[in-house]
């Protein structure tokens, strides 16, 4: 009796189980940072060409998900908010695009080109996070590593480069973080664009030339 009152109770649960509504899965919000240089050109100064190599992004900061800095210590990743690609390819391209537009190198390429370089822009991103320990503020934080094709005959390092950068936040949302973030890149790169095209009136013989 006590067997057939238990299969009995299996059948009511699997039913039950069955006719209650499928919820959706929960999908993340995706944010891009992506700014976007205005304003005139400089006035060339090489016809060589500019290659981004890679970004490399400290942690917590290298995966999809947003940061969030809570205390001294403590870090908290949100795994519904996330960035449309990993911080480094999205800042990378944002800096070939903005040199770009920059005009300073004759062009400037990404890291999948097959173009050789002569010159070679690598970075480290050591801050990317929205601090919400006082007040929220996106901070950014990048150092720049431009270096020439020499063949090791000598230091290759023509010059590295620090910025960082704070941008208080209107509200604590991500939509308002990732618009904070995106400030803070582009003060940066507005920044290194002038100190990239002292060095390039003055850039050390490449390789082969």
């Amino acid at each position: 009796m006590l067997l057939k009152f238990f299969i009995c109770g299996v059948l009511v649960a699997n039913l039950a189980a069955c006719s209650l509504p499928k919820q959706p899965a929960i999908q993340p919000t995706s944010w891009m940072v992506a700014p976007e240089r205005t304003g005139s050109a400089f006035k060339p100064r090489t016809d060589f060409w500019l290659k981004v190599g890679s970004i490399s992004v400290t942690p917590p900061s290298d995966g999809k998900s947003m940061v969030y800095r809570l205390s001294d210590q403590r870090y908290e990743k949100d795994f519904y908010n996330v960035y449309s690609a990993i911080p480094g390819e999205m800042i990378g391209n944002a800096t070939r695009q903005w040199i770009n537009s920059s005009n300073i190198f004759s062009a400037t390429v990404g890291q999948s080109n097959s173009f050789f370089p002569y010159y070679t822009l690598q970075a480290t991103v050591e801050e990317f996070y929205g601090d919400y320990r006082v007040r929220p503020e996106a901070v950014v934080t990048v150092e720049f590593f431009l270096t020439v094709a020499n063949g090791g005959k000598t230091n290759p390092l023509i010059g590295a480069n620090r910025y960082s950068q704070r941008v208080t936040l209107k509200d604590n949302t991500p939509g308002a973080l990732a618009v904070g973030q995106q400030q803070a890149l582009a003060a940066i790169l507005k920044q290194y664009e002038v100190a990239l095209y002292q060095y390039s009136g003055n850039l050390p013989k490449p390789l082969g030339q």
